[in-house]
């Protein structure tokens, strides 16, 4: 099955390839020839994946699927959340934003002096599969994936991509950084909620 997942990110697009295995061919943004600055004005996760996925779909009439990702810190009241990819540059309008190592000094400085470093990722997907009778409207449907898990005090590990080196899971004691691809492609967020995309397009296809 062919599906477009709206995103130029080469890490998630690695992710999401090992995880939906090659029964799947899973084109990018570049390889549908779109380089639009997809808006993302949604208050959370699911409001912009939603219209990630519907803004492809209403251009491309394609099948397409959108994820939006978020770390939820407990002590900050669920901060970084829908601002994680910038949130360096939310606290200071200086900083560069979807810079990791910015959002990473930004998110320990803010975690100063409290002693609860309980967080979470959360990935919520959207997904739109054209109509089999060739309606213009698609079927919409959405995933979710949760990990529990703490943030450290100093970064761990060169493996990964955003907050990777300062988020340790639940029932591990290395960091998503330092267990590697092989290990959180597993048990990661985005692992659990494309699970479930998977499992709904294998249906889809039978």
């Amino acid at each position: 099955m062919k599906i477009v997942f709206a995103t130029n990110n080469k890490h998630k697009l690695d992710e999401i390839r090992d995880i939906l295995g090659p029964s799947f061919e899973v084109l990018s943004l570049n390889d549908l020839g779109c380089h639009d600055d997809i808006p993302e004005t949604g208050s959370t996760l699911e409001e912009n994946a939603r219209q990630k996925a519907q803004y492809i779909y209403d251009k491309y009439h394609c099948n397409v699927f959108a994820d939006d990702t978020g770390l939820e810190v407990e002590a900050l009241g669920g901060e970084p959340g829908v601002y994680s990819a910038r949130y360096a540059a939310i606290k200071d309008p200086n900083a560069e934003s979807h810079d990791s190592e910015a959002n990473m000094t930004t998110l320990l400085k803010e975690l100063e002096g409290k002693a609860n470093r309980k967080a979470r990722f959360r990935t919520v997907i959207s997904l739109i599969l054209t109509s089999p009778t060739g309606g213009q409207g698609g079927s919409s449907y959405l995933f979710s994936g949760i990990v529990e898990g703490e943030i450290i005090r100093e970064r761990r590990g060169g493996e990964g991509f955003g907050y990777d080196p300062i988020f340790q899971p639940e029932g591990y004691d290395k960091t998503f950084a330092e267990l590697g691809n092989d290990i959180k492609n597993t048990i990661s967020h985005r692992a659990r909620a494309v699970a479930k995309l998977a499992a709904h397009l294998r249906k889809e296809k039978q």
